[in-house]
């Protein structure tokens, strides 16, 4: 099934998804903010979502949705042509808040310069319109499936890293710091960071990096590695044009630091 941008109404009524299975059962529903001013098309989309035993609510703005966004939400679908303030300012915007909340951007827009904007902006994920509900249902899923990862008790002992020229990473608090200085790290970032510092020296190409870091392999979405490879060294490289931590092995893909890591 395909979820049609340019008629959203068409159909609306025929695309009907009994549950899904494969998501963890919650001690309370998921919360999903579906942010998307074509009304039919919003419409269509909850329903799938909540097909997955989620509870939906619909911003039609981006106003709308930053109003909303003062509470929490496990997801956020983002469309990016809004009226008012856009999908990519949106993003932004709850990037700025105190608290976390992946965000799925769904956008018309398939050019790789406009999907690594919308990965600049801070999106976890993005998907093209029109895209299939099976494809919306499975990138929702991998999200909740890494959210719970993440929030899981951990059976190892604490981790924290220290890497060669002041970098802290502590893996519990998934707090950073360099030189004692604390950085501001979206989940996606700490992710990729955490996963070089465990394996110095090792070269990843992109490929590899999506399916370690993202869960997923897409054509294309090689892009994501790039944007937060730079977006990474902005913050822990002393001069980012001039990596000595993160390193480009041209023509392969990337390496953290050589000089092991010390962990305690």
């Amino acid at each position: 099934m395909i979820i049609e941008l340019r008629n959203p109404a068409a159909n609306a009524e025929d695309h009907v998804v009994s549950r899904e299975p494969g998501l963890p059962t919650a001690t309370t529903p998921r919360r999903v903010l579906v942010v998307e001013d074509e009304s039919d098309l919003a419409r269509v989309v909850k329903r799938h979502v909540e097909s997955l035993g989620c509870q939906v609510q619909l911003a039609a703005t981006g106003e709308e949705a930053l109003v909303l966004a003062r509470e929490v939400f496990d997801l956020v679908l983002l469309d990016v042509m809004l009226p008012g303030i856009d999908g990519m300012e949106v993003c932004r915007r709850l990037r700025a808040l105190n608290r976390y909340m992946p965000v799925l951007m769904l956008t018309a827009r398939s050019s790789d310069i406009d999907k690594v904007m919308g990965l600049e902006s801070g999106a976890d994920d993005y998907l093209t319109k029109p895209f299939s509900v099976q494809e919306l249902l499975a990138r929702i899923k991998a999200i909740f499936r890494r959210m719970d990862a993440l929030a899981a008790p951990r059976e190892t002992p604490v981790r924290v890293v220290d890497v060669a020229g002041g970098l802290r990473i502590d893996a519990a608090t998934r707090e950073v710091s360099m030189r004692g200085r604390p950085l501001s790290l979206t989940q996606k970032e700490f992710d990729l960071l955490l996963h070089f510092a465990d394996n110095p020296g090792r070269v990843y190409s992109r490929a590899q990096l999506l399916d370690a870091v993202w869960g997923y392999n897409h054509e294309g979405y090689e892009h994501a590695v790039n944007c937060h490879i730079n977006r990474l060294r902005a913050k822990i490289e002393e001069d980012p044009s001039e990596p000595k931590l993160l390193m480009t092995v041209w023509g392969v893909g990337y390496k953290f630091s050589p000089e092991p890591a010390i962990a305690s």
